[in-house]
């Protein structure tokens, strides 16, 4: 028999996100007093993956086939670095540890039923092996968190929604969460709102079109600080196309990957701009006006009509939050819809913390044996319990 689960937890949240540039490690002490939880975030580190792992991660997740060998080798590999991660956290910020809750590294994720071998399905795999993480820490890891909700009828994503409830819902202001990692997810809470009023869904591209024209013209993993976007002119006719794919006029519940916006889409971009005469700095600039452009249709079309008059605080975090240019095209989109924007930093989450804060949340809930998933957000048909539990 499994024995009680303390009631105040050490957690080290682990993400690894569809830039796939590396590692986020958050510890957090979880104390739940009555009803509600309090979170004491206590360290936070990012890692990148060494260069051939991350070629190796791009190269599953755009693959048409893969070798079955390669794909095992590479869970247990990434089950390694996690492992590295926390243990390198530890080091810098001991504490004892009681729990992780490890997201994984996504390589397919298909949030809608389609068609397959005569049935039809949604499904997701994150790979990354949790044994390998337990038999290091010697600490039980949740892992796995999407399938339980797309198996209650959601599309597995967002999952982060319920952090940004516990943390930012208030009695007079309404809140937007808006997530810029690979793909933007955004958080829609109402002032003065209850769990089953939020709203979350994915936006389309943040980082990950951006990123895949750095890397092809300029061998850079990222545009830091949004510098060679500033350079570059927007091309219009390019945004304008780009606009009119289906995914940003789906309603919620809706989710995005590499599946969506991915190699061929950023491939797809580029021809488009070479054919409007644009240069490299332009191809990254109309990119980086695509993020901010879907982001604000999204915020216009589903959330403005919930908010009514509400003022509303837009609060940015994820790698994203850092490139200024980006920054400055949402402020300019944003300002003049009644919204304030700022940084997750200052309300007090670190911008690129919050998502591994989230999964040690939902490693809290699922030890616990409560729901980790806002229906409202992803679509599933009733509260889930997430995750799988690998014990030492």
């Amino acid at each position: 028999m499994t024995p009680p689960v303390k009631k105040s937890l050490m957690v080290a949240g682990v993400m690894s996100g569809t830039s796939a540039d590396g590692v986020d490690v958050a510890i957090v002490r979880i104390n739940r007093r009555g009803e509600s939880l309090q979170l004491e975030p206590q360290a936070h580190a990012s890692y990148p993956y060494p260069a051939r792992v991350r070629t190796a991660v791009l190269a599953a997740m755009n693959a048409d086939s893969a070798r079955v060998a390669d794909l095992a080798r590479l869970s247990w590999r990434l089950g390694e670095i996690y492992a590295d991660a926390i243990e390198r956290t530890l080091k810098s910020h001991p504490v004892k540890l009681d729990l992780v809750g490890c997201h994984g590294q996504t390589l397919y994720h298909q949030g809608r039923p389609a068609a397959f071998l005569g049935s039809r399905l949604a499904c997701t795999w994150q790979a990354g092996e949790p044994a390998v993480i337990a038999a290091r820490l010697r600490v039980p890891v949740v892992s796995d968190f999407r399938p339980a909700d797309i198996a209650a009828g959601g599309q597995g994503a967002p999952l982060v929604p319920l952090l940004d409830a516990l943390l930012f819902r208030d009695a007079k202001r309404a809140r937007v969460l808006q997530n810029l990692g690979g793909i933007a997810n955004l958080t829609a809470i109402p002032a003065g709102a209850d769990f089953a009023d939020v709203l979350a869904f994915d936006t389309g591209p943040a980082n990950m079109v951006i990123d895949a024209l750095m890397q092809t013209l300029f061998d850079r993993r990222y545009d830091r600080d949004g510098r060679l976007a500033a350079r570059g002119r927007v091309l219009e006719p390019v945004l304008r196309a780009n606009m009119k794919h289906p995914f940003f006029r789906a309603a919620p519940p809706k989710s995005a990957g590499r599946e969506e916006f991915g190699r061929d889409f950023a491939a797809r971009l580029l021809a488009q701009c070479r054919k409007a005469r644009g240069n490299a700095e332009d191809a990254v600039a109309t990119a980086t006006a695509l993020t901010a452009e879907s982001i604000v249709d999204a915020y216009r079309r589903f959330v403005a009509p919930r908010f009514g008059k509400s003022p509303v605080d837009y609060i940015l975090s994820g790698g994203g939050a850092h490139n200024t240019t980006l920054f400055r095209m949402l402020d300019e989109r944003l300002t003049p819809l009644g919204c304030t924007l700022i940084t997750s930093d200052a309300a007090g989450i670190r911008v690129e913390a919050k998502e591994a804060i989230a999964f040690a949340l939902l490693a809290y809930q699922t030890m616990h044996h409560l729901p980790g998933n806002l229906p409202s957000a992803t679509g599933a048909s009733r509260p889930a319990i997430l995750g799988r539990v690998t014990y030492v």
